[in-house]
């Protein structure tokens, strides 16, 4: 049994595809187990890019299984769209299997996600407006649709008809809205039921009989530590668990069969909508970032905050999810720059910080402390030895290991698959 997590450490857009799609050429199976059509990987394979938002990086490697577990919630128009355009490009897509548990987005999610968030005025959350909040919402509400309703024919026209019901009055009430048509929603929805049938299973016990099989499992994280909703800067934040221990709820397979996590870590920070963000640049400096590295969001297109590596934040992803390995990311996109900062910690009202501050009010205060590097300006993207990487650079990557605890693992010097430098081939 070999069962490895990645896992985003900072807050989100870290380059998990990427990571996720190299340790796939080793994986058997590859497991989406949060989140929903909100969270856009990009990978990028001889000269090609595939941007994946519900499908697992797994689905470019034939015969392997791609899994979306029962904690992600499935816009099925999404799904099958995605589908859809991985087969015109000669994808096989015959291995993707779909937890019938899985809860399942409907139109009404998304259009109260983009009524509310405009009803919020100045305190938008910075939402991306396709129903996933509200989907889980519904789910903690116990009013639901789950992927094995939908399957259901009466069963979904029943559940369908009492949630439209209540849906419809709060539409015309609360957001003065015109009401959404039930036979339009149940005819689009039976048409997407039985195109999806034949990938529905219950994944726990695919998963389960995988890994006592002894077969590889990777366990692929959506955002990232910093949005999740226990443990990042809420209300600002996702509403999935993307830590590792996420795993237990959203696919199903027990802690105590996961080996390895491995962190992913941007070598530089940024983030997507509202909420603190100690290490911002809003200079010269941010946007130099934002525009090496094409700092623009994969679903939603809208440009990304960008600031200074928080070594501090993923010291804290680590001591949540166990991370044994790092893998950092876009450390290509730093060749230019003369110095290079990193955030080690945190001071408040001129102390020192243990921890990461639950407020947002103290965490919007806090001062970065800073340690400076000398950049190594040069390009990097053709190095595949770690020991040929300059010596700054290294540097650089050997005190985030200091700061954070963590060992690297993996270091990327570009965006496609060969230009990857593995520090630890035992990963798997």
């Amino acid at each position: 049994m070999s069962a490895v997590v990645v896992m985003g450490s900072q807050w989100g857009d870290e380059g998990k595809g990427k990571i996720v799609d190299y340790l796939a050429q080793q994986a058997e199976a590859v497991v989406r187990y949060g989140g929903g059509s909100n969270a856009g990987h990009t990978v990028a394979v001889n000269g090609e890019e595939y941007k994946l938002r519900l499908l697992p990086s797994g689905i470019l490697y034939k015969g392997t299984l791609c899994v979306i577990g029962n904690g992600v919630v499935v816009d099925p128009k999404v799904m099958l769209e995605e589908m859809d355009a991985m087969a015109a490009r000669g994808i096989d897509v015959s291995g993707i299997r779909l937890s019938n548990r899985a809860h399942v987005v409907l139109p009404y999610h998304s259009l109260i996600d983009e009524l509310s968030e405009e009803l919020r005025g100045n305190s938008k959350i910075g939402t991306t407006k396709r129903g996933i909040g509200p989907c889980y919402q519904d789910k903690a509400k116990r009013v639901g649709i789950r992927v094995c309703d939908l399957m259901d024919k009466e069963e979904f026209a029943k559940r369908l008809k009492e949630n439209l019901a209540v849906k419809n009055i709060e539409l015309e009430r609360m957001y003065n809205h015109a009401p959404l048509d039930y036979d339009t929603i149940l005819k689009e929805y039976e048409g997407y039921a039985e195109r999806l049938r034949p990938y529905v299973c219950d994944t726990i016990a695919l998963l389960n009989d995988e890994l006592a099989k002894g077969k590889k499992v990777l366990f692929e994280g959506a955002q990232a530590t910093m949005l999740d909703v226990d443990y990042g800067t809420y209300p600002y934040v996702t509403s999935s668990h993307p830590v590792a221990g996420g795993i237990g709820i959203g696919a199903g397979v027990a802690p105590n069969k996961l080996q390895t996590v491995v962190g992913v870590v941007k070598a530089y920070c940024t983030r997507v909508g509202a909420g603190p963000f100690p290490t911002e640049q809003l200079n010269e400096i941010g946007e130099k970032l934002r525009e090496a590295g094409h700092e623009f969001g994969t679903v939603t297109g809208r440009p990304r905050r960008t600031g200074w590596l928080d070594a501090f934040v993923v010291r804290y992803a680590g001591m949540l999810s166990g991370i044994t390995h790092m893998a950092i990311t876009r450390l290509d996109i730093l060749d230019g720059f003369d110095e290079i900062k990193m955030c080690t910690g945190y001071k408040y009202k001129g102390e020192l910080l243990n921890e990461i501050p639950a407020s947002l009010k103290v965490l919007a205060e806090v001062e970065p402390v800073y340690e400076t590097f000398k950049g190594w300006k040069t390009s990097i993207s053709d190095i595949r030895k770690y020991e040929d990487l300059p010596k700054e650079a290294r540097v650089y990557l050997e005190r985030m290991a200091e700061v954070t605890g963590i060992k690297l693992g993996i270091v990327s010097v570009g965006p496609n698959r060969d230009q990857t430098i593995v520090l630890d081939e035992h990963i798997f």
